[in-house]
């Protein structure tokens, strides 16, 4: 291969997320309460008090934090070359600012719908993962021993991670055999049947849950369908999945249960009657699991080797709060003066 070629294939690659869901023009107008959209804002043009906050816990609401881009235009810029050591998935702004898919992409958009990182795509080997111990926590394929890391089979659906989400390895499940949690993201096994890319944002309805447990630590999977496929209106809980997309649940739960067989290891475990799990109980799963994460990028749980660096503007932290309440949903953007986390 020539010099000018080798320039080409290791020059790094930047092309548009897919899916939609963070790409809102400018002037896209404030949501109206009870349906959320995500939007451009000015951080300048926010400021939330600690009164004004005080005031909105004490309504009897509870109110959660969680970081957003501040430009929800959001690239992916590849460095290396595929199934390289050096090979990474970074998530860019629309300045080229790298931000974080764990850290920056907003768990919900409102209406029970949820952003999904597709890290492996569908039919597809190598073991892909956030590098969650890496300043920006990029994708990049994982390793053992110096080597790349290979699944021994492709996988059937996309896989990826939920962002804003953190399974406590300080935090013991009790109903789920007292499993610690795996210190990583929570997982996502999305059925549908378009083939995502590796960085791709696709908007999810989570369907059910499966307590997987590798090597002792608590690993869940949740089972979703993209927003865009032909069959999501028929899908809505557990049940929907047997009916529409027969023996999917059985093939999901036995592939994570032999796939490191191969390897010499035990078969994996799972919890809760070795079933999966219906909407409501992945839907718990979600919001205990984003609590966690919240309490990490706060520091209220020591961070050990990952890496919480996220991106900040004019040296403010851009917060998007989410406001629940029982009859709907609101939300509310703050713009919160302090040290970085």
């Amino acid at each position: 291969m020539d010099a000018a070629a080798t320039t080409t294939t290791t020059a790094s690659r930047v092309r548009a997320v897919a899916g939609g869901v963070l790409r809102y023009p400018r002037s896209t107008p404030s949501p109206t309460y009870g349906f959320l959209k995500p939007f451009s804002v000015r951080s300048d043009a926010l400021h939330l008090s600690s009164r004004a906050l005080s005031s909105l816990s004490a309504k009897g609401r509870r109110f959660y934090t969680c970081r957003a881009l501040y430009n929800p235009e959001v690239q992916i810029k590849e460095e290396g070359r595929p199934e390289t050591l050096d090979y990474r998935v970074f998530f860019v702004d629309h300045s080229g600012k790298k931000v974080s898919p764990w850290h920056d992409v907003p768990l919900q958009l409102g209406d029970g719908v949820y952003n999904f990182i597709v890290e492996v795509s569908k039919e597809s080997s190598a073991k892909m993962e956030v590098a969650t111990d890496e300043p920006f926590t990029p994708i990049k394929q994982d390793t053992k021993k110096g080597k790349l890391c290979y699944y021994p089979y492709n996988i059937n659906w996309n896989y990826g991670l939920l962002p804003q989400t953190w399974e406590d390895p300080s935090f013991a499940n009790n109903e789920v055999y007292g499993a610690f949690g795996d210190n990583d993201p929570v997982d996502v096994v999305e059925i549908g049947e378009r083939r995502g890319e590796i960085g791709e944002i696709l908007k999810i309805n989570p369907l059910g849950a499966l307590a997987m447990i590798d090597e002792g630590e608590l690993d869940w999977k949740i089972v979703a369908i993209s927003l865009d496929d032909p069959t999501a209106s028929l899908v809505n809980d557990i049940d929907d999945v047997e009916k529409h997309f027969p023996g999917t649940l059985t093939a999901i739960r036995d592939w994570f249960k032999d796939y490191k067989i191969p390897d010499g290891k035990p078969a994996n475990k799972f919890g809760i009657g070795n079933k999966a799990a219906n909407k409501d109980y992945a839907l718990k799963v979600i919001k205990e699991t984003n609590e966690s994460w919240v309490k990490l990028v706060k520091r209220s749980i020591p961070a050990n080797d990952l890496c919480l660096v996220y991106t900040q503007e004019r040296g403010k932290n851009i917060l998007i709060g989410y406001v629940f309440t029982k009859l709907h949903i609101f939300h509310s953007f703050v713009c919160a003066q302090g040290a970085s986390i």
